[in-house]
């Protein structure tokens, strides 16, 4: 059991970097549909809190979709979506499952993970800082 464990342990830089894009790509979603109303047709005005919420959104989506400034990207994903939970869900009452917080509370903190992890294995950050000989500098 325990040499099965290791073996999996290889590929979680590679679990990571499936993680970043996959939660950017649904934070995405959000901005998407503030900005441009797709997939979701809820355009808001981008001279407001939602539409400034939404350009960071999709900026910060995009970046980490693309792993670059991954983390400052994370970082302020994290933010932006702990604000969304204490402004806009937390008043409906303190237990995310009954106010509707679940998504932004675990994007929150699956972004705060990226934000102290880094981009995972495949990323243009880590592209931009290999030697030539394809070795991590630090």
């Amino acid at each position: 059991m325990t040499q099965w464990l290791s073996g999996v342990a290889r590929y979680s830089p590679y679990a990571l970097t499936v993680l970043r894009i996959m939660a950017a790509a649904l934070l995405l979603q959000h901005g998407l549909s503030k900005l441009i109303g797709f997939p979701l047709p809820t355009v808001k005005p981008l001279a407001s809190q939602l539409g400034i919420g939404a350009v960071i959104e999709t900026v910060t989506s995009i970046l980490m979709i693309l792993g670059l400034w991954t983390r400052p990207a994370a970082f302020f994903a994290s933010g932006l979506t702990a604000v969304a939970f204490w402004q806009f869900h937390f008043p409906r009452g303190i237990y995310p499952a009954a106010n509707g917080g679940e998504v932004v509370t675990l994007f929150c903190f699956i972004f705060l993970y990226i934000f102290f992890a880094g981009p995972g294995a495949l990323s243009v950050d880590g592209l931009l800082h290999e030697d030539s000989k394809g070795k991590k500098l630090t």
